[in-house]
């Protein structure tokens, strides 16, 4: 007879706690957001300018794809540090195949590639039990080896052919092609971890693993799925920036899974597992695309830029394991 377990069926928001403390946890990051929003808005004259509002989304796109993807890993109880590899190596793959093939074979075959690095890292994970960060590490080292041998250290070029560009350069409605695919991902992936059983199931294995699997729930596969999602949105994204510039090259995305990694810590979700959500991950990106589009416009030293962020994510893991603690 299996043991049962409480699973959330919406967004799990962490440990119980005074009122108080649960509702600055629900919904500081957003009070943050408009804080600097507003701040902006008053600042300088050019940001409430709808071309740097649509600029900042652009930009921001194909890190929302990725934030979204790997929030699902972090409340699963893992973590993804091969993302930023996974983007090089797609956009490298589809623009070679599209060289070789056309632009639809190149796209898909691309797409595949950061799926099965996604299935790679997710049964190193779970069935040989190779801690999360080193399995995906050592991925990292292997999949920019890979794509510098298939680039032998050239950029790749396609400015001649302009289908493979449209993914990253076409406008629907004024708006990029890059914003709305962000924003498919980001609403598909949000419903699956609030609405469908595999996010019940994710918030279960995050919180206790153990008990998940009392409870009659596959622990090892509900974590590959968020490993095979997380390469194929690092993928998605690497092939969306490379349709951008119209090349590719095997150190693309250098350093992006820290970047990453950062916006969803600081939009709430627990590196810890089993608490967060989809949207927070969204405002955690956008909180710190405003704050570097504020030192842009405002002429301010990008150094400070960079201690600013350090703070604020350092912060954010702070609260969160306080936060635990208090609550239990």
């Amino acid at each position: 007879m299996s043991a049962t377990v409480q699973t959330p069926s919406a967004e799990a928001t962490g440990p119980s706690g005074p009122s108080w403390l649960r509702r600055l946890r629900s919904n500081g990051i957003v009070v943050s957001l408009v804080i600097v929003f507003v701040l902006l808005a008053l600042s300088s004259r050019a940001f409430l300018r709808p071309s740097n509002l649509l600029n900042i989304l652009d930009q921001q796109a194909p890190l929302l794809i990725m934030a979204a993807a790997g929030t699902l890993v972090l409340i699963a109880g893992g973590i993804d540090l091969s993302i930023g590899a996974v983007y090089g190596l797609a956009g490298v793959v589809a623009a070679q195949v599209t060289i070789a093939t056309s632009t639809p074979v190149g796209l898909v075959v691309g797409l595949a590639a950061g799926l099965l690095v996604g299935l790679f890292n997710g049964v190193a994970v779970t069935v040989f039990k190779v801690n999360a960060l080193i399995a995906t590490l050592a991925s990292a080292f292997i999949i920019r080896g890979l794509a510098a041998a298939i680039t032998k250290g050239s950029l790749i070029t396609l400015f001649d052919d302009r289908s493979f560009s449209w993914l990253g350069r076409h406008e629907v409605l004024g708006v990029e092609v890059a914003v709305w695919l962000a924003a498919v991902v980001v609403v598909v992936l949000g419903l699956v971890l609030k609405r469908s059983v595999l996010g019940r199931h994710l918030y279960a294995v995050g919180g206790s693993d153990e008990a998940a699997r009392l409870a009659g729930i596959g622990v090892r596969s509900t974590r590959v799925w968020t490993y095979v999602l997380s390469g194929g949105a690092a993928a998605l994204a690497g092939i969306i920036v490379a349709s951008k510039v119209s090349s590719a090259q095997a150190d693309a995305g250098s350093g992006l899974e820290f970047t990453v990694l950062a916006g969803i810590i600081v939009g709430g979700t627990s590196i810890l597992g089993g608490a967060g959500a989809v949207w927070r991950s969204v405002v955690g990106v956008l909180f710190i695309a405003l704050i570097g589009n504020g030192f842009n416009l405002l002429g301010l030293d990008p150094l400070y830029q960079q201690m600013i962020l350090g703070v604020i994510l350092l912060a954010a893991v702070a609260y969160d394991t306080w936060s635990r603690n208090r609550g239990s």
